[in-house]
């Protein structure tokens, strides 16, 4: 392949594959979006726009980029990026299987844990890498998607094609390439705890950071991934300036105590959420039980219940449902302290 231009496909582009596939296009790669048509129709009118916290804004044209429906136009692709929701991610191996040549190389940039391992079963021989995104991105309707909050892509050690390490840096997506990546997905699985959390609040999560009892909420919530994680011998990596096990602590403090010791978990756009709160608002199906979720599993290994990440688990299933999601920081601290 020429490594001026390397073929990048993304399969499942929602807000994260949008914006990662628009800052490659606009350092020149030949980008293929294959999501829904709900998502491909702004584009289609209005172009595609890539923007963040920092400043950075680039208009894509659509006539650019090659948009799509079905996994099939994923094929030729050198490179393709997986960023459907964890429910999917079967489907999404079924498709690519039927398409793909075996050269190709696949990252998963999905939340949970196991993702990678999954679409590897359905793709033998596949190149399949397991990749992190630590930052949010907001979906701004026709076409415009904002990174509101920091965090640099990291992508397991493995070989990746000619020019594709290049082309992320390029466009100010330097890939990190951790030694360990088992231990990068636990540590970004401790800050998604604050999803459900998020999506309850019904607020931004700047907004909700800031509030000392919706961050005792996410500081049980990982007190007891962590218990669990250490009985099962899981060692989490630093994904954050403290290390992991600080987490809880540093959540617990006073509001003025936070706002001085956390102002890069706070440096987060004043609009952004989370991707659950998103998929609430849409009808959609949350990746609940591929974050929470995820601690049940590690309970039922060792034994043991996980009270409070079960609870969270159920009220954004009832949520789902139609259930409440407007919660004060008060109640659903309530809630959690009593499940305990």
């Amino acid at each position: 392949m020429s490594s001026a231009k390397p073929t990048v496909a993304i399969l499942g582009a929602g807000s994260i594959g949008c914006y990662v596939g628009g800052c490659l296009a606009s350092a020149g790669a030949k980008v293929t979006l294959v999501g829904r048509e709900r998502v491909l129709s702004g584009i289609r009118s209005n172009g595609l726009m890539v923007s963040d916290y920092r400043g950075r804004s680039s208009h894509i044209d659509s006539e650019s980029i090659t948009l799509a429906t079905d996994a099939n136009a994923c094929s030729g692709a050198d490179i393709i990026l997986v960023c459907v929701k964890s429910a999917a991610t079967e489907e999404a191996a079924m498709q690519l299987h039927d398409h793909v040549k075996a050269s190709v190389t696949v990252i998963s940039f999905q939340n949970g844990i196991d993702n990678a391992d999954r679409l590897r079963k359905t793709l033998p021989g596949v190149n399949v890498l397991s990749g992190m995104v630590p930052f949010n991105v907001i979906d701004r309707g026709n076409g415009a998607f904002h990174q509101g909050s920091a965090g640099e892509l990291e992508v397991e050690t493995g070989m990746l094609p000619d020019g594709i390490e290049a082309l992320f840096a390029n466009c100010q997506l330097p890939l990190l390439r951790p030694a360990d990546m088992a231990g990068i997905r636990w540590g970004k699985l401790l800050l998604n705890l604050n999803n459900p959390i998020n999506a309850l609040s019904g607020i931004p999560l700047r907004e909700e950071l800031a509030q000392r009892n919706f961050r005792r909420c996410l500081a049980l919530a990982q007190r007891e991934a962590l218990d669990l994680m250490d009985a099962c011998d899981i060692r989490p990596a630093k994904v954050t300036p403290l290390p992991p096990t600080w987490l809880p602590t540093l959540l617990d403090t006073p509001d003025w105590l936070f706002t001085r010791a956390a102002k890069r978990m706070l440096a987060i756009d004043p609009l952004a959420r989370s991707s659950m709160w998103e998929d609430l608002e849409l009808g959609r199906p949350t990746e609940i039980d591929w974050i929470n979720g995820e601690v049940l599993k590690l309970a039922q290994r060792c034994g043991r219940s996980a009270p409070v990440n079960a609870t969270l688990v159920e009220l954004i299933h009832d949520a789902e449902r139609g259930g409440r999601r407007n919660w004060t920081a008060d109640e659903l601290l309530r809630v959690l302290e009593t499940a305990r």
